[in-house]
């Protein structure tokens, strides 16, 4: 108690034995005797000089322990370098607790939840693209990127392999006959909104692909809520594909290995009994009166309602009279662009094991949807 009321020349002193006695206790059995002896010396005059409360003795006696310190425990070799390693270390160690545990980032790739979430979307253009300025402040705030790739020769494309770059950035290399070349933008895009694909001839000069990519929303999955509780109906959540077998299919028709992490809006839980007459979504018996459900069913402010897919393609709820009852431990998918969705109309519902968590928050970019997911 009494240590409280200490000059602080005392106090910074006692701080100063603590360490020197611990840093001592540490080293003693890798330092000869004389060296022991010598700091030991050191240690207790400033001991003594503490408890005769004599500030310029005090002083001295720190001055000399600094010295014994670096005479005998001199500091490790690229100090530094080894403190900023170990910093960033622990950072990395966090960041993948925390991506395992409690948020991990999801990038939406396509259109299917739109307009409450933005996908890849490729905007094919006759212009070129703006100044440099326009083009940092536009990728910033909209995620947005600008291609502009144009025929060197008569070419013809023979090839094309995406890659990731910097986590936020998927490029496509096209190989042609004569040259090669890389484009800022995800393979399917190319294809989808550029047409550029294997097989497509240019003639020099001629635009093979122009114009912007927006990279879509990027979005922090909560992977916590799900071990607290059931998942709610009509949140926004993102699972896994694997043992969804037509999905499964698709995939390896593309070539694609393994499975692969969709999001959608969770339209049923197990029990529920679901039937759509378009716009309207009926659960139970009853008009749909979950938020983001109502939203998509209004048809308003881009959303156009539910609609009943083609029997042709589709499994379920393909007519108004038609009824679908999700089974135990699964739950019914589906995206809030109903006209353009693949969704558990075409595959089925998802089994429980399967969900990884909830979209909870778009973290870029800015603009439009910058926010909590609802």
């Amino acid at each position: 108690m009494l240590s409280l009321f200490a000059p602080g020349y005392v106090k910074e002193a006692r701080l100063v034995l603590k360490s020197a006695r611990k840093l001592l206790h540490y080293k003693r059995d890798i330092l000869s005797a004389d060296s022991v002896a010598g700091f030991e010396g050191a240690i207790a005059r400033l001991e003594q000089a503490v408890s005769d409360r004599d500030r310029a003795a005090v002083e001295a006696a720190a001055q000399e322990l600094d010295k014994q310190w670096a005479q005998y425990l001199p500091p490790a070799a690229d100090a530094g370098w080894r403190e900023n390693c170990e910093v960033f270390l622990v950072a990395i160690v966090i960041a993948i607790g925390v991506r395992t545990y409690f948020l991990q980032p999801f990038t939406i790739p396509t259109g299917s939840m739109q307009p409450t979430l933005n996908g890849i979307i490729g905007y094919p253009s006759q212009d070129p693209p703006p100044n440099v300025l326009t083009q940092v402040v536009d990728f910033v705030l909209r995620g947005r990127n600008y291609v502009n790739t144009v025929a060197k020769t008569d070419d013809v494309v023979v090839a094309m392999s995406e890659r990731k770059m910097l986590f936020f950035f998927t490029l496509t290399d096209v190989q042609c006959g004569h040259d090669a070349y890389t484009i800022w933008a995800p393979m399917d895009t190319l294809r989808r909104s550029f047409h550029v694909d294997i097989g497509a001839q240019y003639h020099a000069g001629e635009i093979m692909a122009r114009g912007a990519v927006d990279a879509g929303d990027h979005v922090f999955v909560d992977k916590v809520s799900y071990n607290l509780h059931t998942p709610h109906r009509g949140t926004v959540f993102v699972f896994s594909t694997r043992n969804i077998s037509r999905i499964e299919r698709g995939l390896q028709q593309q070539g694609i290995e393994g499975s692969q992490f969709y999001i959608k809006r969770l339209t049923g839980l197990p029990g529920d009994t679901l039937r759509i007459d378009s716009p309207l979504l009926s659960i139970n018996g009853q008009q749909a009166v979950e938020f983001g459900i109502q939203r998509v069913m209004s048809a308003v402010g881009g959303y156009a309602g539910y609609s009943n897919p083609s029997p042709m393609d589709a499994e379920y709820l393909t007519s108004p009279r038609e009824t679908y009852t999700v089974p135990p431990e699964h739950y019914f998918a589906m995206g809030d662009n109903s006209y353009n969705s693949f969704d558990s109309r075409y595959w089925g519902p998802v089994p429980q094991d399967n969900l990884m968590g909830r979209g909870l928050f778009v973290y870029w970019p800015f603009l439009p949807h910058w926010g909590f997911v609802r």
